[in-house]
């Protein structure tokens, strides 16, 4: 695992010397990804500059050693991930007459495109990655990114020069690089609480997609990326060919599946274990593992003081089950509060998913005895984890009982009498029991508001995870027409609801939250985490699943049940599923009440011009007194004033400073 940056400027305003020095600042920043070597490569006579910051797993000698080119030199590539099937496709090129220094997959990724081309090579490769590839003949630079969106890619023109890094502290290093707030992007992470891609919170820059290459075109610098494999597609495609085999067939199926990625995953150089929760999907990754495995597999779990956030005796017992080397640690309070004031750093780009202080956690305790994690991340997404699946469907079709224009007529009649109840409230100033009750019903309408205004089932279920109903009564200045085009062309054109939920989730809440909490956490402390619940296979085979195989009258993950059962005991791990969670709601009135109200001093947010002063003091204020929770709205706004403070307030322009000096 590491860390990629770079730039073209094809102009060429730097000399080679200067344009060597930039790169290395740019990567420099991302130090965190690659503790062990960087390196930094220029082809000066067209303005093309590469870096990169090295975790050393595979093939640990200097032929490893990034970027890399091609004998011929014609090819550059810097690259971040693992190709898990890269020992197949070393064989095919050997047979074609190429020849290998080391071992390393970067050199198979490396002679695979210069035989075959990026398009053709990425649709082979099994693993996450992303990369970016420069052509010298054909003067021509190519960034690519894995099915899923494991691995993350941020570009954009500043000016005349194309920038790209990991992340996007990469690009801030970068002279050219003016940071500017996309107000619009800022209102959708004020929804969701996290940036859904191909955006940034800066104007010009955005996120690859997940599945997707771009060749950068310096006549055309609005050419859109091109996608070579979505999620979209493959239910659709599992919707029109279901698996036809036997619900028996189609555990062994399942079983030898995901076997095969287990093991892939364990190819390794350096130390590797895996993370336990004591869930399903963790919890059947580690027994295939353990089963794959020579010796006892090293595990590793957090607990907390506060029984209702505390798995670690489920993780306990499954790892006395299945007989691995388990290693816990027990967080208090303190010491998950003590992360909160490193997060801007972590995320340098606004992020809300409280779950990511555990994340971090775990993390940092993991990467003090492996360099290499194995997790169960995906299997909710792909087998019918989540609870609200069910939930929403049910809910919906109560509702869809009520003819369209009824629901539509009465959303706005109850945004109406919300709005002339805040009003009210308003005007009567903060306190009483009366106007406690007009709050709790104001909240109460807002929500059945915008859930009335559905259109159906999957549209039900993404209303349910906004943070906030109208993303520009918070955001100066936002767009209130303009929405993010990843939900709609992520939604497959199939009749069954639940599919459609999880798809949608796949393509943008696993790609923009789960898996950016998990990269940016583990990749600060310099841990590597693999999923092989996301080996495209099982993911192509999960879609292809009639849904009574995913999910029954007990709820979802039937099928991946069923296969755990062949390794542990139903009753260690059948229960109710619980989040990877911490209590910001009780911190927010009370540890974290100082720090929060610094960061939401009107004076501060009006002197930003960016939230609406008063909408968050009201909602700060509300949910101090009890009589509203906001934790999830105030988290989002929170995580960005800190993001802001950091970013905005701190580092660029000391950035500036340090470049006029």
């Amino acid at each position: 695992m590491c860390g990629i940056c770079g730039f073209w400027s094809p102009d060429r305003p730097f000399s080679a010397d200067k344009g060597l020095a930039v790169v290395r600042a740019m990567t420099a920043q991302l130090a965190h990804r690659g503790p062990d070597a960087d390196g930094v490569w220029s082809d000066g006579a067209n303005g093309l500059f590469l870096g990169h910051r090295r975790l050393s797993i595979l093939d640990l000698t200097e032929a490893g050693r990034q970027p890399m080119v091609d004998p011929t030199e014609r090819f550059a590539l810097t690259f971040n991930g693992e190709i898990y099937n890269f020992a197949d496709i070393r064989d095919d090129l050997a047979r074609l007459g190429h020849t290998f220094r080391g071992h390393s997959d970067t050199e198979v990724l490396l002679y695979a495109i210069a035989e075959w081309g990026v398009d053709v090579t990425v649709k082979r490769l099994n693993g996450m990655f992303a990369f970016a590839v420069w052509d010298r003949h054909e003067r021509t630079l190519t960034l690519a990114r894995d099915r899923a969106g494991k691995k993350p890619l941020y570009y954009g023109w500043a000016g005349r020069t194309f920038l790209f890094a990991s992340e996007l502290k990469g690009l801030i290093a970068h002279p050219a690089f003016e940071p500017e707030i996309d107000r619009d992007a800022l209102g959708w992470y004020m929804q969701y609480s996290w940036m859904p891609a191909p955006f940034s919170i800066f104007k010009g820059i955005r996120q690859l997609p997940a599945g997707m290459t771009l060749e950068v075109d310096e006549a055309a610098p609005d050419t859109p990326p091109k996608p070579y494999w979505t999620a979209r597609g493959v239910c659709e495609d599992g919707a029109r060919s279901p698996y036809a085999g036997s619900y028996d067939e189609a555990t062994d199926e399942l079983d030898r599946l995901l076997g095969e990625a287990v093991a892939n995953r364990m190819v390794s150089d350096v130390p590797l274990g895996a993370f336990l929760s004591g869930g399903i999907d963790s919890s059947l990754v580690v027994a295939l593992m353990q089963r794959a495995g020579a010796r006892p597999l090293r595990t590793f779990s957090i607990g907390f003081t506060e029984k209702d956030y505390d798995e670690a005796p489920f993780a306990r017992a499954i790892a006395k089950h299945l007989g691995t080397d388990h290693t816990e640690m027990y967080v208090s309070q303190a010491d998950a509060l003590g992360v909160v004031p490193r997060l801007p750093t972590l995320y340098d780009e606004p992020f809300a998913d409280p779950s990511q202080i555990p994340t971090y956690l775990v993390s940092a305790m993991t990467r003090q005895h492996v360099t290499v994690a194995i997790s169960g991340d995906g299997g909710d997404e792909l087998f019918c984890g989540y609870n609200g699946y069910l939930k929403e469907l049910a809910e919906w079709t109560t509702l869809r009982r009520l003819p369209a224009p009824v629901r539509r007529g009465l959303a706005s009649a109850v945004a109406t009498v919300a709005r002339h109840r805040h009003a009210e409230a308003a005007t009567t100033g903060h306190g009483g029991d009366r106007v406690n009750r007009w709050n709790r019903q104001i909240a109460k309408l807002i929500k059945r508001g915008f859930i009335l205004s559905a259109t159906d089932a999957v549209d039900l279920y993404a209303r349910k995870r906004w943070r906030c109903a109208s993303p520009s009564d918070l955001v100066i200045g936002a767009d209130p027409h303009r929405r993010p085009e990843a939900f709609r062309v992520s939604r497959p054109d199939i009749d069954d609801p639940l599919q459609g939920m999880m798809c949608v989730d796949f393509s943008t809440y696993m790609a923009d939250d789960i898996l950016t909490k998990v990269d940016r956490a583990s990749m600060s402390v310099g841990l590597e985490v693999r999923c092989p619940l996301l080996d495209y296979r099982v993911v192509d085979f999960a879609w292809r699943l009639p849904m009574p195989m995913r999910v029954n009258a007990d709820g979802g993950k039937r099928i991946l049940k069923r296969v755990l059962e062949r390794y542990v005991p139903k009753p260690l791990f059948d229960r109710p599923k619980r989040g990877f969670g911490v209590p910001i709601e009780q911190w927010l009135r009370n540890d974290l009440r100082e720090w929060a109200e610094n960061l939401l001093a009107p004076a501060r947010l009006k002197e930003q011009g960016l939230l609406n002063a008063d909408a968050v003091r009201n909602a700060w204020q509300e949910h101090q007194g009890g009589r509203i929770s906001h934790t999830n709205m105030l988290w989002t706004v929170l995580m960005f004033q800190a993001w802001h403070e950091h970013w905005i307030a701190q580092t660029v322009p000391a950035r500036a400073r340090a470049m006029t000096a």
